[in-house]
């Protein structure tokens, strides 16, 4: 028996009972989303509850969505019979009722069963189409000829649009050596335009590992190129969000990304996988989008973890040392707290609970000594005289004036403005030239006025957590993570303080001037020390003569990484040509299937734009949201993206525009899915021109 069996050679009776069974599950799926969409908010009793359930309810139809080109079903497994499997298990050992434990766990499930992106039943609730993440859907990844699992056979399906065209059977069973898929290879091959594309159909079994999991464990990917470690992130979402719904959909989940275009390109995976409520932004989105320009060294600076002690010091510089106690009138009498009583409270409140919830705890501390003094009278005060005394003029004014009430942007305005508060706050934190540097040259006239940047974002969180503590998430994705600086890995890491965390990036595609070196610096900073790291270097994407053309780069940005791999050979897949024409590139580019992006220095964006002004295009920028398929790229943005075709304009450039311009570089060459096209009038960089 061969090892796959591929159209047009398969029995057509075979391909039509699976195209019977397609139609039947996506008539199903009309009727599940139908019988959802009949269900009614007014049962619930009030109009709160009734809005409640109103969102679950829409939630629900939503996921229900039928996607007609995009499968249903993307495999099947047949399961070895039980009297096979119960034979197998008595060889394998064990005792008889550990055998019939594990027969007990799958007594229910039928003997063929098709792996698809959400589960499916008939009206009588048998199952048509297993969810890809429920447990047994396991085997349809991870099952090998050595280790099959239960299965005898995986069958994968080959699809034209929304149409079922093909299958290719893999005996699992016989201990035959499976060869290449060629379904596999021609999904993962496949054209592409838009948005990106689920890869539940190609993962593969390291990936599958990662995806599944648990929810306690924070996972680091450090993922080359093309190896889809975002893939692999959104998917290890979409999973967490089927094995522990309720729990996650208390705490929720967050997507974070570098910036809004990346966002827009990932935007259709989780709802394809029929996750809907997932949030998704950037850092600036989640921590405040401030953009004052500012000197990257100085941004440097505001990034280290050093500046957490400077901004704890100099918030809680701002308690003042009690010199006077407290006078509270009731009627003829006064009831008076001593100062030195007043020194204790606030020496026994300082640095033992956050900023606000100590100040109003002094309040009521206050409040309390007050009320002593009234029972020592006679009197019989309860709380709400208590809650009374905390509010009043006497008590607030001694607040006020001893534990004052601030805002983050009141602190952080009078670090950069004040040099001799900064230099008290820094102590040997800082060194003079440091603190030299973070000084306003020309302060703002009030904390009101003041113009944040992207590194001051960061610092004001902090002060806000230390003022008052941040909710966390269940779960937290970040991708592009050793672009972070440590400021914003701390911000990052109170989001999911009580949650755990999956981190994706490439140490070789940091660009910013703070980039990390060390993933198990990110997860400290991160607040997962415990975290695990794994190492993503088969690439799926990326043409084998494109990737290796790139890696050239390696030695000058990450001498410490393994070059990456590509499963994909490319031949043909690379074209430099010195003094070449933009125009006839993309045209050539156009004449083919799939997207092109034209990946140029961020200051000849313009230019190249008016050079390609005869041919349908569109400029990318942060917030586009736009599906267009010949698109001019800033090379700032080129990062997480991917085009089947790119055309790179004058690489010399985009080295020369910053400081890690070699990086950048190595970013924008590996964005080829199908080709890469090198267009250069200036001599390339050393490493590419050997």
């Amino acid at each position: 028996m061969p090892a796959h069996q591929l159209a047009p050679d398969i029995p057509a009776d075979v391909l039509a009972a699976e195209q019977a069974h397609l139609a039947e599950s996506r008539a199903a799926l009309a009727a599940m989303r139908a019988h959802a969409q009949s269900l009614s908010a007014d049962a619930a009793g009030d109009w709160v509850s009734q809005q409640i359930l109103q969102s679950l309810l829409d939630q629900r139809v939503a996921a229900l969505a039928d996607h007609p080109d995009t499968p249903l079903f993307f495999g099947r497994l047949d399961r070895e019979s039980p009297k096979r499997r119960s034979s197998r298990r008595e060889s394998d050992g064990g005792t008889d009722e550990e055998r019939s434990g594990r027969d007990d766990e799958q007594a229910d499930l039928p003997g063929t069963i098709y792996v698809g992106r959400r589960h499916v039943h008939d009206g009588h609730s048998k199952p048509l189409v297993i969810d890809w993440r429920a447990p047994v859907s396991r085997a349809f990844y991870q099952a090998s000829p050595t280790d099959p699992m239960g299965i005898v056979r995986r069958r994968r399906f080959g699809y034209h649009g929304g149409a079922l065209t093909a299958y290719e059977d893999e005996p699992l069973g016989e201990g035959v050596e499976i060869g290449p898929s060629k379904i596999l290879t021609e999904e993962i091959e496949r054209p592409r335009s838009g948005p990106m594309r689920d890869i539940v159909a190609t993962i593969q079994p390291d990936q599958d590992e990662i995806v599944r999991a648990t929810l306690a464990q924070t996972v680091c990917v450090q993922g080359a190129p093309g190896t889809g470690k975002t893939a692999v992130g959104l998917h290890r979402a979409a999973y967490l969000l089927f094995t522990h719904r309720e729990r996650l959909a208390r705490s929720g989940v967050m997507i974070v990304g570098p910036n809004r275009a990346f966002l827009s390109y990932i935007s259709s995976v989780l709802p394809a996988l029929g996750e809907v409520k997932v949030d998704q932004t950037t850092v600036a989105g989640l921590l405040g989008d401030h953009a004052a320009a500012e000197d990257p060294m100085v941004s440097a600076v505001k990034g280290d973890a050093r500046m957490a002690a400077v901004l704890e010091r100099a918030l809680w510089l701002h308690i003042v040392k009690p010199e006077e106690g407290l006078v509270f009138t009731k009627g003829a009498y006064r009831h008076r707290v001593a100062d030195y009583e007043v020194r204790e409270i606030v020496a026994s409140l300082r640095g033992t609970t956050r900023y606000l919830p100590g100040r109003a705890a002094l309040a009521q501390r206050l409040a309390h000594m007050v009320l002593v003094r009234m029972e020592q009278r006679g009197e019989s005060p309860d709380d709400r005289v208590q809650d009374a005394v905390a509010r009043s003029k006497p008590v607030k004014q001694l607040v006020e004036a001893v534990w004052p009430k601030l805002t983050p942007e009141q602190v952080l305005y009078r670090l950069l403005a004040d040099p001799e508060f900064l230099a008290k706050a820094s102590k040997s934190d800082l060194s003079p030239d440091e603190q030299e540097m973070l000084i306003w040259r020309k302060p703002y006239r009030s904390w009101k006025s003041a113009k944040w940047s992207a590194a001051d974002a960061a610092l004001l969180d902090e002060l806000r957590d230390l003022m008052e503590r941040t909710p966390s998430l269940g779960h937290l994705v970040v991708d592009e993570a050793q672009d972070l600086s440590e400021m914003q890995l701390r911000a990052l890491g109170r989001r999911c303080r009580n949650g755990s965390a999956t981190v994706l990036g490439d140490l070789a595609q940091g660009t910013t001037p703070w980039s990390t070196t060390s993933w198990e610096s990110v997860l400290e900073h991160l607040g997962q020390r415990d975290g695990d790291v794994t190492e993503l270097t088969l690439g799926f994407r990326v043409p084998r003569e494109v990737l290796d053309y790139a890696a050239r780069l390696l030695p000058s940005i990450a001498p410490d990484l393994a070059p990456p791999r590509s499963l994909r050979p490319g031949l043909g897949s690379l074209s430099v040509r010195p003094g070449g024409s933009v125009v006839k590139a993309a045209a050539e580019a156009l004449a083919k299937e799939g997207s092109i992006g034209v990946i140029v220095p961020d200051a000849l964006v313009g230019e190249v734009s008016s050079t390609l002004a005869g041919l349908p295009h569109a400029v990318l920028d942060p917030e586009s949201t736009e599906e267009h398929r010949l698109l001019v790229v800033p090379a700032t943005l080129a990062k997480g993206l991917e085009y089947d075709h790119v055309i790179v304009v004058e690489p010399a450039d985009i080295v020369a525009a910053e400081p890690r311009g070699l990086a950048r570089l190595y970013v924008v060459l590996t964005r080829a899915v199908t080709s890469l096209t090198v267009l250069h009038d200036k001599t390339l960089p050393a490493q590419l021109a050997a």
